[in-house]
């Protein structure tokens, strides 16, 4: 984590590095503001940052990940990383249930590992859900997740600084 740190820091100026952080799949908003915690970037500014940059690529999933697997789906190599991703999603959607829009929220707002937006995103797209159906509930699990972690990166002395 110190070597991406000192990257990140060293390279680009603290806020845009929080904000190209957030747009990162697997770390997205969580990474985002452990990072400008960390760089000493004030909680409103690193919240907005860090949530803009984690939306940002949920609409670009939401229109063209279906596309973009059906033609990765063409090549020996990356067939089987869409099949795994496939499953992965499929193994996360079950959990959603009959109440496919607020298991979408929780999925995407509890900030464990293997949920967030891009996961979020991703369940959506397996299972059919329409974007202007499941772009708020993403947008809003993003949200809570960072008030969430907000709350632990920020307001927990000495937890991450």
């Amino acid at each position: 984590m110190n070597q991406i740190y000192d990257f990140f820091l060293n390279t680009l100026p603290p806020e845009l590095a929080a904000f190209i952080i957030s747009m990162l799949p697997v770390v997205e908003l969580r990474g985002g503001l452990i990072f400008a915690a960390l760089a000493g970037i004030p909680f409103g500014k690193a919240f907005l940052l860090c949530y803009l940059g984690n939306i940002l690529p949920i609409p670009f999933i939401l229109l063209f990940l279906r596309k973009i697997f059906s033609w990765l789906e063409r090549f020996e190599p990356t067939e089987k990383i869409v099949r795994k991703l496939e499953e992965k999603a499929r193994k996360a959607g079950k959990k959603l249930g009959t109440y496919e829009l607020l298991g979408l929220f929780i999925l995407v707002a509890v900030p464990l590992p293997g949920t967030g937006g891009w996961t979020g995103a991703l369940v959506s797209v397996i299972f059919d859900i329409q974007i202007k159906r499941a772009f708020p509930a993403i947008a809003l699990g993003i949200l809570a997740a960072g008030g969430i972690m907000g709350l632990i990166t920020y307001f927990i002395p000495g937890l991450f600084y």
